[in-house]
């Protein structure tokens, strides 16, 4: 549609991603939060019941301490498991389940276990810690988990929907901007077609035996074929979603011969010259769109020549190749040459839109197009398709 309004819907993607990628940043830190203060809101719910386990259980130890009874047995509790331990973190004797026992903490879970450490006022037994081991059901975790699914499901689409609006509310001066310029290139482009159709017609109606006069008219031929050649790319660029494409067997040496005749003057005044090597070869697309495609890379072969140079034309079965004896590309910028608005060089004019072009409709027919070049040498573009 407009020059760039597929800029705008990436920086709308951009933002947007970049918007939710915060968001779900602070909504994990919120969760995070909020899952450690339900876990230590339900370890705290249990405190006052391993209080009374660890009572119980230093009460019979010290009974067992003072009686000294050869009978005497290490209590068990059906509701609760227990350990001991001496000053030097040894086991003296232990029911529970795991035995790492993080001694610097007086609460907390592991695994499905929740452990208090309770230190007696005297060594009975030689024990200095006692350990509380309960089950926990663990109906806190599933109902953190089933909350922060929700809300935070909740949460993301809504900041996703605020974010969307704030960004077409801060986006539309530009939206605004990149419509009046896609207006007044479409009315600018619309105005120089006439004008200019008009030049060409009626130099080629001239007549004169005036060798000056000739090369005056011949510059202007060559000044409104260049400005003929932007007005197409750029209403190519400007309407090629809505230009329907007429599907034809289309004789590429004949369509190759023509492009060269049309840009003959164009190379006359660079002293370029065209050397055809023009076999059988036919393809099936959309006449103008593919004179299009030729008349950029034959524009390229031109403006980027040596004077005095060469561009030599080929077409055979299945494709054609332009090759030039110009300034080259270096190698590692050739993957850059379709990008819109890329100009390798700023020796030469141009709005950086004729590779792009070529790209875009090659893509449109299933073309490949293939680059190979040598700096200060050559570049050759080959175009290849399936008959």
């Amino acid at each position: 549609m407009g020059i760039n309004l597929s800029s705008e819907r990436r920086t709308l993607l951009s933002f947007l991603t970049l918007y939710i990628f915060l968001t779900v940043i602070i909504f994990s830190l919120a969760s995070f939060m909020y899952f450690r203060f339900e876990k230590e809101l339900a370890l705290n719910l249990h405190l006052p019941k391993l209080q009374n386990h660890a009572k119980d259980v230093i009460h019979r130890i010290r009974q067992m301490h003072e009686s000294l009874l050869e009978d005497n047995y290490y209590p068990r509790y059906s509701s609760f498991r227990s350990a001991i331990y001496d000053a030097d973190y040894t086991q003296i004797f232990s029911l529970i389940h795991r035995h790492e026992i993080k001694f610097h903490q007086v609460l907390y879970k592991c695994g499905k276990y929740i452990y208090f450490i309770k230190e007696p006022e005297l060594y009975y037994l030689g024990a200095k810690y006692v350990i509380i081991e309960i089950d926990d059901d663990e109906k806190w975790l599933r109902r953190a988990l089933t909350n922060i699914v929700l809300f935070g499901s909740l949460f993301l689409l809504f900041m996703a929907i605020i974010g969307y609006f704030l960004v077409r509310l801060f986006l539309r001066p530009m939206r605004n901007s990149i419509m009046l310029l896609n207006d007044f290139i479409k009315d600018t482009t619309h105005e120089l077609n006439t004008p200019v159709s008009t030049i060409l017609t009626n130099i080629e109606t001239i007549e004169s035996d005036d060798e000056r006069l000739l090369k005056k008219i011949r510059r202007i031929e060559i000044a409104a074929r260049t400005i003929a050649t932007i007005y197409n790319d750029l209403t190519y660029l400007l309407l090629h979603e809505r230009l329907p494409s007429k599907i034809e067997t289309i004789d590429m040496a004949e369509l190759l011969r023509q492009r060269t005749d049309y840009f003959k003057p164009l190379a006359q005044s660079k002293k370029v010259e065209f050397r055809l090597h023009l076999a059988p070869s036919t393809l099936r697309a959309d006449r103008k769109k593919i004179s299009r495609l030729v008349d950029n890379i034959l524009s390229n072969a031109i403006k980027y020549n040596k004077i005095g140079g060469k561009v030599e034309v080929y077409t055979f079965r299945g494709g054609f190749r332009v090759k030039d004896s110009g300034v080259g590309i270096p190698k590692e910028q050739i993957k850059e040459i379709f990008e819109r608005y890329k100009r390798l060089s700023k020796a030469e004019g141009g709005f950086g839109i004729g590779m792009h072009i070529v790209y875009m409709i090659a893509k449109e027919f299933g073309l490949q197009i293939k680059i190979e070049s040598e700096l200060n040498e050559y570049t050759e573009v080959t175009v290849l398709w399936r008959e």
